[in-house]
């Protein structure tokens, strides 16, 4: 037997349209696709094929889904058909000695969800409380069947009738926990609702299941958008907002266009732009990115023109060519995002912005020769840092050979030296000083190899230390965040569950915090509440840790420097070694305080 998720997602993947297409001569008639049944062999287009998935034949009655054409046409049963299909989209699919019996153990959670959903959408519509949401969407442009056409809901304040209502229709709050509906506050272990006060987006996965909710709160309040938990159905690194009702367009258009927001993807929808879809608030994910993969090599980012739309713009752009993707980004006048510019320009404007669109890496390096980077020595290594990452993440051989000519045209590096470069792992590049400097004994070289590992090591565990001291005593928030910057934590975990510890306040539940977390950070959030040791000398963790954390910030840039002097000049070497020998000073200045203490501990 064929495992039944197996067989969801061949049905899930397939195209009806393009698979039965192979075989019956269809046109589009309206929102469906007709031609002669090849059934009952008629000549008039009685058989109507729907993108959703489904055929009939309104004069012999054939119907069924992607599967039930193949075995009828072809003569074959349910699992050659299955594999037929599978082969088709590139699926494979492999037999096993049992099918899954029973109902799928996910339906109860789907249950409660597809019931919160109708509840939000009748507090939107038919409730007094919902009138802020309601004049909200009207501020933006959207009617009542706009709204429904994407089910969006409202959560009332009063939290408790969600709860009240879910369980009345026989959901116990076991089930709606399991959900994440509801969230049990830490204090005194009391359970309230999730979402309260926000405009609801119900978020479905690819069979049309509501597995999670995206709440944006309608006044003050933080966070500005808030995900479901996750949860046996719902992970948000591995689900695309839309990609439920785009699927079929991506395949049709071989083209995806990624946004960064609900209302973004919502204003192109009902522009007529379908094959458009949306990380969940999150940097787009490798398993996003694999995701999109399966429906079109051809990814257009469409993000927001500000400096965080960039940073997101690079980072998802490398991401993509970890796939094999083509990526190219859409570049919008300045001060708007997708949304303001399809409402003022409409889907006309939006395709002449598509057809000037440039590849990702072109993107990023006229970024930095407009920013003047290329322009001295310390800024060029710092734009080769930046575009390096890019062409390691290229998987397609030709891409990868264009992006090193390119970069070694605009820096002025010799291609012989970005291939060492490209070829060496990170880990080794940083313990590398260049041939041209060779002012240190091998023995000599290698006593500060060990060295800068060890501070390497104190950094990553001060990161740690002190985030845990910040979760257990609240007081250290307010005094760290002062120190230091988010850019200061290294590992993406410890720098997200910073970032909104931070952003939330000291007074935020440790539910609230997980809430706008992705899968690793609340992983790595469950181990630093587990390990509560050690707190009593938490002034001398917090001094010690940020301490090793400059020190290793230190030791980055004497890597920096050492990768820097091959492209210096005589001029520029001086300047070089004598920031090298102040950063030396520093180091040794702090090797005398507490950070010597901390950084024993780590030995």
């Amino acid at each position: 037997m064929i495992p039944d998720e197996v067989v969801d997602r061949v049905r899930d993947e397939a195209d009806i349209v393009e698979i039965v297409g192979e075989f019956v001569k269809l046109k589009r008639v309206g929102t469906s696709f007709r031609g002669p049944c090849p059934f009952h062999h008629g000549k008039h287009d009685n058989f109507s094929v729907l993108p959703r998935g489904s055929f009939m034949c309104f004069v012999c009655g054939e119907k069924g889904n992607v599967f039930t054409f193949i075995q009828k046409h072809l003569g074959l049963d349910f699992v050659e058909a299955v594999k037929w299909v599978g082969a088709k989209i590139g699926v494979e699919v492999r037999e096993v000695s049992r099918q899954q019996e029973g109902p799928d153990p996910r339906e109860p959670l789907w249950e409660v969800n597809a019931a919160a959903s109708e509840f939000f959408r009748r507090a939107l519509w038919e409730e007094a409380g919902g009138a802020s949401a309601r004049t909200y969407l009207q501020g933006r442009s959207i009617d009542r069947e706009d709204a429904e056409r994407f089910t969006l809901g409202f959560a009332p304040r009063e939290g408790n009738l969600l709860r009240e209502h879910l369980q009345a229709l026989g959901f116990d709050d076991d089930r709606q926990l399991a959900a994440g509906l509801l969230v049990r506050r830490e204090e005194n272990n009391e359970l309230r609702s999730r979402f309260r006060q926000r405009l609801m987006f119900p978020i479905y996965d690819l069979r049309e299941h509501v597995v999670g909710f995206g709440g944006r709160v309608l006044g003050e309040g933080e966070p500005k958008y808030l995900n479901s938990a996750e949860s046996e159905i719902f992970s948000k690194r591995r689900l695309l907002y839309g990609l439920n009702w785009a699927k079929q367009a991506i395949r049709r258009a071989d083209r995806v266009l990624l946004v960064e927001g609900y209302f973004d993807l919502i204003r192109l929808v009902l522009a007529g732009v379908d094959e458009v879809v949306a990380p969940l608030g999150t940097a787009l994910t490798e398993a996003q990115a694999s995701l999109l993969r399966k429906y079109t090599k051809n990814v257009f980012l469409l993000y927001d023109s500000d400096s965080a739309g960039q940073k997101a713009t690079f980072r998802a752009g490398d991401e993509l060519l970890r796939n094999g993707v083509s990526v190219r980004v859409v570049t919008l006048p300045d001060g708007e995002d997708p949304d303001s510019f399809v409402t003022s320009e409409g889907v006309e404007g939006l395709e002449r912005e598509i057809a000037q669109s440039i590849d990702i890496f072109d993107r990023k390096i006229q970024i930095l020769q407009r920013g003047g980077w290329f322009a001295d020595l310390r800024r060029k290594r710092q734009a080769l840092d930046k575009l390096l990452p890019s062409i390691r993440a290229t998987t397609d051989h030709i891409m990868r050979d264009l992006y090193v000519t390119r970069t070694s045209e605009v820096a002025g590096v010799s291609r012989e030296l970005l291939e060492r470069e490209l070829g060496m792992p990170a880990a080794v590049q940083t313990a590398v000083v260049a041939a041209e400097e060779r002012v240190a004994a091998p023995v000599r070289r290698a006593r500060n190899r060990d060295r800068r590992l060890n501070r390497r090591a104190a950094g990553a565990r001060a990161e740690r230390e002190l985030l845990r001291v910040m979760l257990h005593d609240r007081r250290y928030v307010e005094a760290v965040a002062e120190r230091l910057g988010a850019e200061s934590f290294t590992d993406p975990a410890y720098r997200m569950i910073f970032t909104e510890l931070v952003t939330l306040g000291p007074e935020a539940s440790i539910g609230e915090i997980a809430g706008v977390c992705d899968e690793d950070a609340i992983e790595v959030l469950e181990e630093l509440l587990a390990e509560d040791g050690g707190l009593d000398r938490a002034n001398e963790t917090v001094d010690g840790s940020i301490s090793a954390i400059a020190a290793r910030d230190l030791d980055a840039r004497l890597s920096d420097i050492d990768r820097e002097m091959p492209l210096a000049g005589p001029d520029e070497k001086d300047d070089l070694i004598r920031e090298k020998e102040q950063l030396r000073k520093q180091l040794q200045a702090l090797g005398r305080g507490s950070f010597k203490s901390f950084r024993a501990s780590t030995s």
